[in-house]
């Protein structure tokens, strides 16, 4: 697999400063450039982007069916390495996030197995965190 270039993504918030918590304290995210209305994080080596938005006027969280799981649209998130995934996952616990879907296992035994978890930050926007257990399989059919 060809080197992957860091994306960009930029999210609303309606609450700066806890989000601005979270992401640096919960994520370990580190701060790069910000104003009083956004604010960049390094997140594992992309470029995320949090801007103020009222409340009002954030779109509320929809959901799509998969493995039995209702999973949350739209949502964003990394592909971590296979044996990052556990460590990442029980830190998490341990910060107190509570998950929409629990870290679990994927298509275990097949094509693109995965392990998978997903929450929501403070402003209700949706991360999935995945790990391929062979990252060439992450287009796997």
């Amino acid at each position: 697999m060809p080197n992957v270039a860091p994306f960009h993504i930029a999210i609303p918030v309606h609450n700066l400063e806890e989000c601005r918590k979270f992401y640096r304290d919960v994520l370990n995210c580190s701060e790069g450039r910000s104003s009083d209305h956004w604010v960049d994080f390094n997140l594992f080596g992309h470029q995320l982007v949090i801007h103020y938005k009222p409340k009002s006027e954030i779109e509320d969280l929809r959901h799509n069916p998969v493995d039995g799981h209702d999973v949350p649209v739209p949502h964003y998130g990394v592909v971590l390495p296979w044996d990052t995934f556990r460590p990442f996952a029980e830190e998490l616990k341990r910060k107190g996030v509570k998950f929409i879907i629990e870290p679990y296992i994927r298509f275990k035994g097949q094509p693109g197995e995965q392990a998978t978890m997903f929450f929501l930050d403070p402003a209700g926007n949706a991360l999935e965190f995945k790990a391929f257990k062979d990252l060439e399989q992450l287009f796997a059919k």
